[in-house]
């Protein structure tokens, strides 16, 4: 059940319904059938896995808390209840996402030595966001052995905070301590929240079928078959992938806090104006907010963060991002992603301590200090775009065919551009009005970059709010060459 169809509008407006109609009482009841029923309309037979993750966590939850601070025998009980969660937790996910990658890799390392290795792979269905929900169990057992919060003990609220249908696929990564007193607490409808849930909503639905969608198709067309097209073709597919993924990923997060906020759940926000950033440091802040704290609070600090020697701080920062890239996928291709992205803060890392002047803002006037701004926010991008090849090429060999072939054929980019339209089956013309909800949604993040660009709408005369809300509507409805009913990337992660 995909958030971009008409079978979760109609999900969502009776989950929306009985939630306010039921007393607060049986709502996590009501909730729970729900996000149940929204995880098995995918693959009924996988739900065991999130039943599995979710009694395992609880279970060694409550023992871990037992067992904190005894003495004698039982003193290191807590931390190998700790441990049988994590390898549990971990090889469920493990199975299903990397075990063909890592049993591929092995039988290529051996054959590389002149081993003899017979390949052996397994025919797996991977369960969609397994990877959400699988570290949202395993931040919840690490707070409560760290003793940072207390177990839960109503394995009700438990599973729904696993399993709540909003963020359950795609996250937002939530933290117990931020969802289950949201999901215990007594709520009343407030219809501002339900208001502003409404636009979240619409904000999503915009970023994914008005512009992931559409730029999907040439992007496509491009990476899936890179040798017959020429090098800018490839540049303009690697900047239009780059903002499908953003819109992609950010449509569903805003989606998900939209129905959240519908039932009084306000979710995290997991991206906040990511391409005007001014270093990748600073990307990183903005970018998939929800999984680049996961992994500062349960790797990179575990690691010793910055509080170590210079070499041991690159270490640990590498050794997050490589993580990170993996966790996207079980592919090279990913873990190449990760380097680059470690690559590239350790450089900013050791240019902030041998060359702090680097990172001051530009002195002078109101123009050098925003062309300096500009040049740092290009400079990012063009650095992210660099990284987004490998996200998004099939293979290694394809990364690396459409960075060696990067400038072929460069005399005319309105040519490419003409190419571009036509591999769209449209004219010029069209390529540029497609290309306009690309133009209103930067304006859009610019604004909110310093300010709640909703908040700042609502302040509008009504003639001039109901103007930008019904345009957004009609860009959903009935925008030329806008998708629907396309599954989400970040489903396959």
């Amino acid at each position: 059940m995909l958030f971009n169809s008409l079978p979760y509008a109609i999900f969502l407006v009776l989950v929306f319904a009985l939630h306010w109609l039921l007393p607060n009482r049986f709502r996590w009841i009501m909730l729970l059938i729900a996000s149940y029923y929204f995880y098995m309309s995918w693959n009924p037979e996988l739900v065991v896995l999130i039943a599995l993750t979710t009694l395992v966590s609880y279970s060694c939850g409550l023992l871990i808390e037992h067992f904190r601070g005894a003495e004698g025998r039982k003193a290191h009980l807590s931390k190998l209840f700790m441990i049988l969660a994590l390898v549990i937790c971990f090889g469920v996910l493990f199975f299903y996402k990397y075990f063909n990658f890592f049993s591929v890799s092995v039988t290529s390392l051996l054959r590389a030595f002149s081993l003899p290795a017979q390949e052996f792979t397994l025919k797996l269905v991977l369960p969609v966001g397994i990877s959400f929900y699988t570290f949202q169990t395993l931040s919840y057992v690490v707070d409560v052995y760290r003793g940072r919060i207390s177990a839960e003990k109503h394995l009700g609220y438990y599973a729904l905070y696993v399993s709540f249908f909003p963020q359950l696929v795609a996250g937002p990564i939530e933290r117990s301590d931020h969802l289950i007193p949201q999901l215990r607490a007594k709520r009343t409808f407030d219809s501002d929240e339900g208001i502003a849930g409404l636009k979240w909503i619409a904000l999503g639905l915009f970023k994914k079928i008005v512009i992931a969608d559409t730029l999907s198709v040439y992007v496509n067309t491009v990476y899936n078959d890179l040798p017959t097209h020429h090098g800018f073709s490839f540049v303009i597919a690697t900047l239009s992938f780059a903002i499908q993924i953003y819109c992609d990923f950010s449509g569903y997060s805003d989606i998900a806090i939209g129905s959240a906020k519908l039932l009084g759940v306000k979710l995290m926000k997991n991206f906040d104006s990511p391409y005007f950033s001014h270093s990748v440091r600073e990307f990183w802040s903005r970018w998939h907010i929800s999984l680049s704290t996961w992994f500062r609070d349960y790797v990179y600090i575990p690691l010793g963060g910055n509080r170590t020697k210079l070499a041991r701080h690159l270490i640990n920062l590498m050794i997050t991002f490589l993580l990170s890239g993996l966790w996207h996928g079980a592919n090279w291709t990913f873990v190449c992603w990760g380097a680059l992205h470690g690559f590239y803060i350790i450089v900013e890392t050791l240019l902030r301590k041998f060359m702090p002047h680097a990172a001051i803002p530009a002195q002078g006037n109101r123009v050098s200090q925003t062309l300096h701004s500009a040049g740092q926010i290009i400079l990012t991008f063009i650095l992210v775009c660099f990284a987004w090849v490998f996200f998004r090429a099939n293979s290694l060999s394809d990364a690396v065919y459409g960075l060696s072939h990067v400038f072929d054929g460069i005399s005319s980019p309105s040519q490419y551009f003409e190419e571009a339209a036509i591999q769209l089956g449209i004219d010029r013309f069209d390529l540029v009005v497609r290309l306009f909800p690309v133009g209103l949604l930067a304006v859009f993040d610019a604004f909110n970059r310093r300010k709640d660009a909703f908040a700042s709408i609502s302040k509008w005369s009504p003639v001039f709010r109901w103007t930008v809300y019904l345009a957004l509507i009609w860009f959903i409805l009935f925008f030329p060459g806008a998708g629907g009913g396309t599954e989400f990337i970040y489903f396959q992660f």
